[in-house]
């Protein structure tokens, strides 16, 4: 593997400032790390970034810059099995993982990382995949951070007719050991350079065609479609996540942000689930589709006005402010009612909406 870098387009460059580096997990998968400081004062802590399937860290240079601007060292990884971190298929545009323990163990590395090189205090900004995956990690004590923030959940998936045969089937064929073959019908092509007509991601075109452009620019960091073995793994976790107690063993105070037009993720399973959080709550943003820090301006102005309501750093406790969001003033006063009164606040039922 070559040494760790980052990749730009030349209207779309690396935020500046930032490392980039290599480090290994204990079953000794090797992944690509990048992290930011802070471009304003105070110092607000850290947040580590949380991708979903098929996700780079280049597609959250935005992301990045606008966590930077609000204080915040921010740190970022790649899965195994994507992006620039390392692959264990032949053919490495198959998305593929073949347990859910090679995940934990991403993300535990993540989390050594993040305590190693970068101040506390510390916050997740995770995304569907692996906003999954952290929701079970804090429910096991696996994710020491003081909040976090879960954009659209892999709990339950739409996008699959009937769930219950296909976690049947995905079973079957990875024991009679087609684990690593493309799901029936997958192929090399990244969802991010379909049309962007009928596209299940986002509705804003401009990030939509400069996601496309990364994707198609850096084939090396892009993946296709997923394996037997991830459909199997994206099962077991959805299982894990399903059953009764799930959702009140997590201890992490938590927001859930679910997108209302989401045709990948469940936004009735994300908003039944956030109701039975004991520090936590969910918001539904009613027009936005899966990937809502892709989405247009206004949508991602509310998800950023729950953001600053949520996650306080040490400094913004002792009395500072965080920059104003362009979030309209009475989506900041809804999130303030909803969430921000503390870790400790029980989560009232169901889920709040922004118009």
């Amino acid at each position: 593997m070559a040494d760790a870098e980052l990749f730009s387009l030349s209207d779309y460059p690396v935020p500046g400032h930032g490392k980039v580096w290599f480090a290994a997990t204990r079953d000794r998968a090797r992944l690509r790390f990048a992290s930011w400081r802070p471009t304003v004062k105070p110092v607000r802590g850290t947040v580590v970034l949380v991708q979903g399937r098929a996700e780079f860290i280049e597609r959250y240079f935005e992301t990045v810059a606008e966590l930077r601007r609000r204080g915040f060292h921010v740190l970022a990884f790649d899965w195994r099995g994507q992006g620039g971190s390392q692959r264990f298929v032949s053919r490495e545009r198959k998305g593929h993982v073949g347990w859910l323990r090679h995940y934990e163990a991403d993300l535990a590395l993540a989390m050594a990382q993040m305590r190693e090189t970068l101040p506390g205090p510390y916050f997740v900004l995770a995304h569907s995949m692996g906003a999954a995956i952290c929701l079970d990690a804090a429910r096991r004590n696996a994710l020491p951070v003081s909040r976090l923030v879960a954009m659209a959940p892999m709990l339950d998936l739409t996008i699959i007719d009937n769930p219950r045969s296909a976690r049947r089937l995905a079973g079957l064929l990875f024991w009679l050991g087609f684990g690593k073959a493309f799901v029936p019908g997958g192929g090399d092509t990244a969802i991010a350079t379909k049309p962007f007509d009928g596209n299940r991601l986002t509705s804003d075109p401009v990030r939509y065609a400069r996601n496309s452009a990364l994707s198609a620019q850096a084939r090396h960091l892009s993946i296709g479609d997923p394996t037997i073995a991830w459909v199997r793994t994206a099962f077991r976790l959805m299982g894990r996540l399903s059953a009764p107690n799930a959702a009140r063993e997590v201890r992490v105070p938590t927001l859930v942000i679910a997108a209302g037009r989401d045709p990948i993720v469940s936004t009735p399973a994300v908003e039944r689930f956030a109701a039975r959080l004991k520090t936590g709550q969910a918001l539904v943003l009613p027009q936005a589709r899966h990937e809502i820090l892709m989405e247009s301006d206004s949508i991602r102005a509310q998800f950023w006005a729950a953001f600053d309501a949520f996650i306080p750093g040490e400094d913004a406790e002792l009395g500072a402010q965080p920059p104003a969001s362009t979030g309209e003033p009475r989506q900041r006063s809804l999130m303030q009612r909803l969430v921000g009164s503390g870790e400790d606040a029980p989560a009232p039922g169901g889920a709040a909406a922004l118009p």
